[in-house]
């Protein structure tokens, strides 16, 4: 059995937009900029801001719980799961956040899993614009069944 396993990220991505509520604005016009991008992708968010940029561009999003009530927490599952690809995240580090660790949590899973999370603006940007967009990605990842099965057989 490998050590790793090749995933495809396919042509619609699955992204998750997730707003701190000191950036929720900036994530919204964001959105507008980039909305005949957004558009062609399945989107999902976090309770406020899934539905602010829905009431706000018009895109369709998804929404889950709000972060401090486990929204982070659903988005992460959904990365684990395979539904969630991309993530742009427009955090505040200025802010004391009370679910901090969730958000770590997130980032976290996003690095284990390989997949592009944007932390501000600049990084939204870049990754928006880039070519992988339009087409599949392939990327490799933690064989976590080989992982599951020898943590198993040693211990």
């Amino acid at each position: 059995m490998e050590d790793s396993i090749t995933l495809t990220i396919g042509k619609q991505k699955n992204i998750a937009l997730i707003a701190h509520d000191g950036r929720k604005a900036e994530l919204i016009e964001w959105c507008k900029e980039n909305s005949d991008i957004l558009e062609k992708h399945n989107l999902c968010g976090t309770g406020t801001t899934a539905r602010m940029i829905c009431d706000k561009t018009g895109l369709r999003v998804k929404g889950y719980n709000s972060g401090p009530l486990g929204g982070d927490q659903q988005i992460g599952a959904k990365v684990v799961e395979g539904g969630i690809d991309f993530i742009i995240f427009f955090s505040d580090p200025l802010t004391a956040q009370p679910h901090d660790p969730d958000v770590k949590a997130l980032m976290r899973i996003a690095q284990v899993y390989d997949i592009p999370m944007a932390i501000n603006k600049a990084t939204a940007d870049f990754l928006i614009k880039s070519e992988y967009m339009d087409k599949e990605y392939n990327h490799e990842v933690v064989n976590f069944q080989k992982n599951i099965a020898t943590r198993a057989k040693n211990l």
